[in-house]
């Protein structure tokens, strides 16, 4: 039996299928301007990495901010919910989840069926999350997989005076300007990043295991300044993108309602 999750995120959507509750078939794809058409182009991908028709698909759960825009979705659930579920069906001994998404970052403790036991979210400001990330990359010139590397390299991370994404990147300009070196900026940017996660994650209280979702969890820049700020080691998610929790969430409530 099949069964599908799709989450239409600000930056990406994702779309997950599994039979009896094994993957079997996923799309990603950069959001496009409406989240239903998003939510179209990213089923295909799935569908068809899947060899399945969408006539197949017994039962489709919805989330992220564009849940209510997808046309096949006979339920939607919450961000939190799916993220919660999709990390512990990934990482079975998770307990605390960071999710850095494109417009909010959360930081959630699970309890043992994978449930939210509490949670806490940035979702008023751009600093902290996916977006924060790529405004800063663009203004250095470099990929974001490029910001994540050079601050390894760094001798002297700069500290941003402020939190804000508008000020950050004028305090990133300024750096640029007196010259100092990329990687000692790149660095500065993702502490700060890492700064603002490591408040959500004491406020909700930390229980091991710790795993990372999101496209942020593919930044080892970021990843290394959480563990070092925040004192705690992150589990890594190896057999899936962790960038496609939220699907996956999604797809195994959408399984558990029709098994």
């Amino acid at each position: 039996m099949l069964t599908g999750g799709c989450d239409i995120g600000s930056l990406t959507s994702k779309a997950m299928l599994l039979s009896d509750g094994k993957p079997v078939g996923q799309g990603m794809i950069r959001s496009l301007s409406s989240p239903k058409e998003s939510a179209e182009a990213v089923m295909a991908l799935a569908l068809a990495s899947a060899g399945a028709a969408a006539e197949e698909v017994s039962y489709w759960v919805g989330t992220g901010y564009g849940r209510e825009k997808i046309p096949y979705a006979q339920e939607t659930v919450s961000e939190i919910a799916c993220h919660a579920r999709g990390a512990r069906w990934m990482l079975p001994t998770a307990r605390t989840v960071i999710d850095i998404g494109g417009q909010d970052c959360k930081a959630i403790r699970i309890d043992e069926d994978g449930s939210p036991a509490k949670f806490v979210t940035n979702d008023k400001c751009a600093s902290g999350t996916g977006r924060f990330l790529e405004v800063m990359a663009k203004v250095l010139g470099l990929s974001l997989e490029e910001l994540g590397e050079l601050s390894f390299r760094s001798k002297n991370p700069v500290v941003l005076a402020n939190a804000c994404t508008v000020w950050a990147q004028a305090d990133v300009i300024q750096h640029l300007h007196d010259g100092v070196p990329v990687e000692d900026i790149a660095a500065g940017i993702n502490n700060a990043m890492a700064g603002r996660m490591t408040v959500l994650l004491n406020v909700v209280g930390v229980e091991k295991d710790v795993c990372m979702t999101g496209g942020v969890a593919k930044n080892p820049g970021v990843t290394a300044a959480i563990e070092s700020l925040a004192g705690v080691k992150l589990k890594k998610i190896r057999k899936i993108d962790p960038q496609m929790a939220g699907a996956a969430g999604a797809a195994v409530i959408a399984w558990e309602r029709v098994r």
